[in-house]
């Protein structure tokens, strides 16, 4: 029984110390068979008649296991333990060979050997339990410490987490000042651009002032030369030189009075120029005026048109016009309704200009034929304009921003991002109309002007 009990509860420390079961599988099925075989040894001695030496397989089991406990490395921790039921199964065998040996001596101290097992079976025992107590303090320290660790290392995440969390912000808030800084610079520049464009409007006006007296002369001085050569060509009527002679000085008068012709006409173009630039310089009285919408719109078109080729010779577009010509003369405020014009304009053969750059350097350029609108429609005690470049468009962020102060999309010292907001001041307030735009990123862009009139 003592035997059984040692066995049984050793092999049962074991397993349950080393969690076998899934640390060591394979030497767990091995100490199944152990325990399934102290077992069955138990049942045997006490159900059969078993002979003397049958202690003998107990001695030969018992050794066995205690050996594999001994020398395996897999079960070093557990030597303490295995070496504590060494002295029960020595002194269980010398019990055994002295009963064997000397009968009469192992009758005479029975008792004496019999208190040695006992002790030696008790004192396995307590090693146990003390050596289960110290694995059951070891245990709780060694939780104790892994529950620090965890809560030392979910502290170290939660730490890192909030300066990975700071950082961020730090960074996006940099970058925000980056972008501060950037949009500072780019209004600085822009201001300073257009300080010196007003500058240009104040010294284009000047020459423009200057240059309307020569010109009222030029135009002046052709129709009367125009008059003057009507008259010499009556005095020639009256002379008595030859009939050819006159044909010949009659078809010279023709001629100088086609080029004096030639000449009014385009003076008074240029003075009409020349007038629209300093309507355009001159701040607007914020009186409206019976205008022309047509030929205001065609003038300021063309006005534009002629400005990007004076920067570049080589460019090139269609102007197209669709003026309905009921709508005759409007109760505008010319000045103002000029610069909406000129902005709109400006932007429309830029966008084709820009296309036409990107297609070239792309190699795309194929059939491209840039081409800005015009269209004027009188409807409903309402005027619709219309202008509409096939360009290069504006993604939805950027038509969002449009009409916004100080947006642009050009390069900087191109544009000053008032044109667009001033032009929708100007027809929402001053004419109490609206100004829309559609777009198609990379194809077109067509502005709306609905103006109310009475």
């Amino acid at each position: 029984m003592d035997y059984f009990l040692v066995s049984f509860f050793l092999i049962q420390y074991v397993r349950s110390s080393l969690q076998t079961a899934t640390s060591l599988p394979e030497w767990d099925r091995k100490l199944l068979i152990g325990r399934y075989t102290s077992i069955a040894l138990l049942v045997t001695y006490y159900v059969t008649d078993t002979p003397d030496w049958f202690s003998w397989l107990w001695h030969l089991f018992m050794i066995i296991v205690l050996l594999i406990l001994l020398t395996k490395d897999e079960f070093l921790q557990m030597k303490s333990v295995s070496q504590s039921v060494v002295p029960f199964v020595v002194i269980s065998i010398i019990n055994d060979v002295v009963d064997l040996v000397a009968p009469k001596f192992h009758d005479q101290y029975h008792d004496f050997l019999d208190i040695a097992v006992a002790f030696a079976f008790i004192l396995c025992f307590v090693i146990w339990f003390y050596a289960r107590k110290q694995q059951k303090v070891l245990l709780k320290e060694r939780e104790d410490r892994l529950r620090e660790e965890l809560a030392s290392k979910a502290q170290k995440e939660s730490l890192e987490y909030l300066v990975a969390e700071r950082t961020m912000e730090l960074t996006a808030q940099k970058e925000e000042l980056q972008k501060a800084i950037e949009d500072l610079k780019s209004t600085q520049n822009q201001l300073i651009q257009s300080e010196k464009m007003a500058s240009l409007g104040e010294l284009t006006a000047g020459i423009a002032h200057e240059i309307q007296n020569p010109l009222n002369f030029v135009n002046n001085f052709s129709e009367v030369s125009v008059e003057l050569c009507q008259e010499l060509e009556e005095e020639v009527d009256k002379t008595s030189i030859a009939d050819e002679d006159k044909d010949y000085i009659k078809g010279i008068i023709a001629d100088l009075s086609q080029n004096q012709q030639k000449i009014t006409h385009h003076g008074k173009r240029a003075d009409s120029i020349v007038k629209g630039m300093l309507q355009h310089s001159r701040a607007s009285s914020g009186e409206k005026e019976m205008v022309e919408i047509n030929a205001l719109a065609d003038e300021y078109m063309r006005l534009a048109y002629h400005g990007l080729r004076a920067k570049d010779k080589e460019f090139n577009a269609a102007l197209v016009t669709d003026f309905d010509p009921t709508i005759g003369k409007v109760l505008v405020m010319p000045q103002d309704l000029g610069r909406v014009f000129l902005n709109l304009f400006t932007n429309a053969f830029y966008a084709v200009a820009e296309k036409k750059r990107l297609l070239t350097e792309a190699g795309k350029l194929d059939d491209y034929r840039p081409e800005v609108k015009v269209s004027t429609k009188m409807f409903a005690g309402k005027l619709y304009i219309r202008v509409s470049d096939n360009g290069t468009g504006m993604p939805d962020h950027v038509k969002a921003k449009i009409f916004q102060p100080f947006f642009t999309t050009k390069p900087t010292g191109q544009g000053t991002g008032l044109g667009l907001s001033m032009s929708y001041d100007i027809i929402t307030s001053g004419h109490n109309g609206t100004l829309d735009v559609e777009t198609i990123p990379g194809q077109k862009t067509e502005f709306k002007i609905t103006i109310p009139v009475a």
